[in-house]
């Protein structure tokens, strides 16, 4: 039913058409994922509370800190993948296959472990408040229980993707949200189980895509496959695949930091309906903000095989269409927060408080949001070349270097206004160094650099 696309023609094909077939199931799956987020904030908003809502936003540090490790795990070593098969290498590749499901299964299993012994200290840590702290433990308790079927079915749906099966990859996303979209309503509204059921549908939902991924790689047509022959743990491997998934893994742990000084910033500043409206805003962002991450994945196999592969004109190409698709996208997503803030809001919520809040938080936080789109790229690029160092300074930057101190400084002088206004304002340097960085290290690398900047 689903034909591979042979992943060396990752070296062969028109640049174009390779980035419309493994970047837009990669574009829709993220965004189908980011929907999900979004309707979830809107189930729950409607069928539990406004301060439910808030209590959602607790727990995005805590999610954060969930998706850094399968970030680590799933993009490192779907990464590595793609730059073995351009080497030739597909018996290295299906090592790493064993290698990423290890790493998905223990993680799992010891992040679930440590979360439900400590959930409480951790959310309360988080920015929750005695209103907000119930709804997010009720969501977090769940939730955790199904980290091992989740971790492994995001490690294995991003190698899926790598090995030439992109549109199967997006069918995952589809089976994921949809079987959410049926469940939650159910649970949350006909059932009454509240954060409860919603924690319930997207585990559920987890393990129907567990099952797909999994049925995938036992199968005997998939060009890379569970194979016993190479079923052995290799420690250089997975020094390899946390090298490389280590940008990822810092940029998600660095903004689950940065979540928790906004939190408690929010929390100082306006209370628990202010922390809500982050909750809103952040959902939004992240709408546009996955569409520009689907681009960077649909773009690293290709930019992987073809580095590996030493093709460097087709590395250049690939990243300028990958650029100028980004900036267009986030230019969209700052069109429609600009001009439409409160109808986004009211989608969440008929708190009138809850929605001048968020209201207030998406015309400040977009400002500079088409610069987003380049500097994701960017990031993207380096990690896909297996320089992860540069790519986690990118990340550290934008994350640590600018908005960090933004959010310790402004809101003193200027109350939730400053915690909004330090976005944009990180936003803005974190792309002039991203530009610099890629400009800089092109010249240095000689005939790379024709590559990159011609």
């Amino acid at each position: 039913m689903y034909k591979t696309k042979n992943p060396h023609a990752l070296g062969k094909e028109n640049i174009k058409k390779l980035l419309l077939s493994y970047s837009i199931p990669a574009v829709i799956s993220m965004t189908l994922v980011s929907l999900y987020n979004v309707i979830d904030g809107i189930f729950i908003g409607h069928g539990v509370g406004p301060l439910a809502i808030s209590g959602l936003a607790v727990t995005f540090p805590l999610m954060n800190l969930i998706t850094a490790v399968s970030t680590l795990v799933g993009i490192g070593g779907a990464t590595l993948t793609s730059i073995q098969l351009g080497k030739q290498d597909s018996e290295g590749a299906s090592r790493i296959l064993w290698n990423v499901l290890a790493l998905c299964i223990f993680n799992g299993i010891m992040f679930s472990a440590i979360s439900l012994i400590f959930i409480e200290p951790i959310l309360t840590f988080f920015g929750a408040s005695e209103e907000t702290l119930p709804y997010a433990k009720e969501f977090m308790t769940v939730f955790v229980l199904g980290l091992p079927v989740t971790y492994v079915f995001l490690g294995l749906n991003n190698i899926m993707r790598t090995t030439g099966y992109p549109a199967k990859a997006m069918q995952s996303s589809f089976l994921t949200v949809g079987c959410n979209l049926i469940t939650a309503p159910l649970f949350i509204f006909k059932f009454e189980w509240g954060m409860h059921g919603a924690a319930f549908a997207t585990v559920i939902s987890q393990f129907a895509g567990f099952v797909w991924v999994l049925s995938h790689f036992l199968d005997k047509k998939s060009f890379i496959r569970f194979d016993r022959t190479y079923l052995k743990v290799s420690w250089h491997f997975i020094k390899e695949i946390c090298a490389i998934g280590m940008s990822p893994f810092l940029i998600n742990v660095c903004a689950s930091a940065i979540v928790i000084v906004i939190n408690n910033s929010l929390e100082i500043h306006g209370g628990d309906l202010a922390v809500g409206a982050y909750g809103i805003v952040n959902r939004t962002l992240t709408l546009f903000v996955m569409v520009v991450i689907g681009l960077g994945l649909g773009m690293q196999p290709i930019i992987g095989y073809n580095f590996g592969a030493k093709k460097l004109e087709r590395v250049r190409k690939t990243l300028y269409y990958c650029i100028l698709t980004a900036v267009i996208t986030t230019t969209f997503g700052f069109v429609m927060i600009e001009v439409f803030p409160r109808s986004i809001s009211a989608l969440f919520t008929s708190d009138t408080e809850l929605i001048n809040l968020a209201s207030e938080g998406l015309r400040i936080t977009g400002l500079l949001f088409p610069l987003v789109g380049c500097q994701i790229i960017i990031g993207y690029f380096f990690q896909s070349i297996a320089m992860p160092k540069i790519s986690i300074f990118l990340s550290l930057t934008r994350q640590l270097l600018y908005l960090l101190p933004f959010l310790l400084l402004l809101p003193r002088h200027m109350g939730i206004t400053g915690v909004w206004a330090s976005m944009p304002a990180a936003d803005l340097l974190a792309f002039i160094t991203a530009i610099l960085t890629l400009i800089h290290h092109a010249k240095r690398s000689g005939d790379y650099s024709k590559a990159v900047l011609s």
